[in-house]
């Protein structure tokens, strides 16, 4: 029987954190414990809890996340959930490789032979979406998703709302409907500005409005609603199942985004997502993070039926100075094909980690953080 024998850690660009654990027999697994921006913070809590799985059996995955979860009395939250995340993850990758599965096969089986996937494109900074989107459509993909606004106040003006909409046309414009376009408000829209651009937007038939106010405005959400007839997706900065069963009750979305670095985990998630399934809601899991956090993304995909599409960060504006292929001895597990990417049939999550490149660009003064956005007044604006 193999045991939890070593912990390692690696921060590594562009703003990512790695987690490889180590059996004493010698069966390696990886996991994506981070909060973007926050890498430290989640290191060290990572750390607190490696003392409790030194010499446990890895394949416990169940027991273990019990007992990080509810026996610390303090639960939840983006710093102690991320950390379960992705011990978790690095458990799965254990688990396959010692029994020679994939993680799907483990949660019940495939029930989809490709995944769709999207691509990011700017919105913001940088604005230039049109060529944006043309290349990724040229390149394959089918479906992009881009921020919807720069910094927006409390109630603002018209010109900002214009110049959404005229970007949104820009796309329009140059690919018509071969594309499906996403609009991430990211939280920085509050509710009556929220409620005018999804006014102005449902001309253009959006596949999906995410975060249009931020996730502890859910009264707002339902609101919302009420009033538009695109879908509305959030979940990135929910932890854990308790985190949705508000939200899915309320009837507030028609999309959750779990984070399988954030949310819990791939089992997490995946109950996450079996609990959407009961409310007829969609699963489009967050994913702007690194390859493992992507490989775990997709294990659970292939076994959720109502897992629609897979967020995924090759080429996104935050990856400057690695992407997300740097890191694989095997990249081409990752070759989008007509806006899909195939199944990962390898044990555990799948893919090989280039440890070589992991240690040398392992780098513990790493330290992204995102920008603080002010008004035209002074006053902060979310980002």
């Amino acid at each position: 029987m193999s045991h939890i024998a070593k912990f390692e850690l690696f921060k590594v660009p562009p703003r990512w954190l790695f987690l490889k654990i180590t059996t004493d027999d010698g069966v390696t697994g990886w996991g994506e414990p981070v909060v973007e921006g926050r890498a430290s913070t989640v290191a060290a809590a990572v750390r607190e809890m490696e003392e409790y799985l030194i010499g446990r059996d890895p394949t416990e995955i169940e027991d273990i996340w019990q007992v990080l979860y509810r026996g610390g009395f303090y639960r939840g939250g983006p710093i102690l959930m991320s950390a379960i995340s992705g011990i978790e993850q690095a458990l799965w990758d254990i688990t396959g490789k010692i029994y020679g599965l994939p993680v799907h096969k483990m949660l019940g089986g495939a029930v989809r032979q490709k995944v769709r996937v999207y691509s990011w494109i700017g919105g913001d900074r940088p604005s230039d979406v049109a060529a944006q989107a043309r290349e990724r459509y040229q390149a394959g993909m089918t479906a992009i998703k881009m921020n919807a606004t720069e910094e927006m106040g409390w109630i603002d003006s018209y010109k900002k709302v214009e110049e959404v909409l005229a970007r949104v046309q820009a796309i329009r414009d140059v690919l018509g409907y071969k594309i499906d376009i996403a609009l991430d408000f990211h939280g920085r829209v509050h509710k009556a500005m929220a409620r005018v651009l999804m006014k102005e937007l449902e001309p253009y038939h959006l596949m999906f409005v995410e975060e249009p106010v931020l996730i502890e405005n859910r009264e707002a959400l339902v609101e919302l609603r009420r009033h538009a007839s695109m879908p509305i997706a959030t979940g990135e900065r929910n932890f854990g199942r308790w985190d949705f069963k508000t939200l899915l009750a309320d009837g507030a979305v028609d999309i959750i985004q779990p984070d399988v670095s954030h949310a819990g985990g791939i089992l997490e998630v995946k109950k996450i997502a079996a609990m959407a399934e009961a409310y007829d809601v969609a699963v489009a899991p967050h994913c702007p993070l690194g390859p493992i956090a992507l490989a775990a993304c997709l294990q659970v995909d292939y076994c959720t039926p109502n897992a629609f599409i897979q967020e995924q960060s090759l080429n996104i504006h935050y990856n400057v100075g690695a992407d997300l292929l740097d890191y694989l001895e095997n990249p081409q597990l990752f070759d989008y094909k007509d806006g899909f990417v195939g199944v990962l049939t390898e044990p555990g999550l799948g893919i090989s980690i280039d440890e070589d490149v992991v240690r040398q660009r392992s780098d513990e003064r790493l330290c992204w953080k995102n920008p603080v956005w002010r008004m035209e007044d002074g006053s902060i604006a979310e980002w």
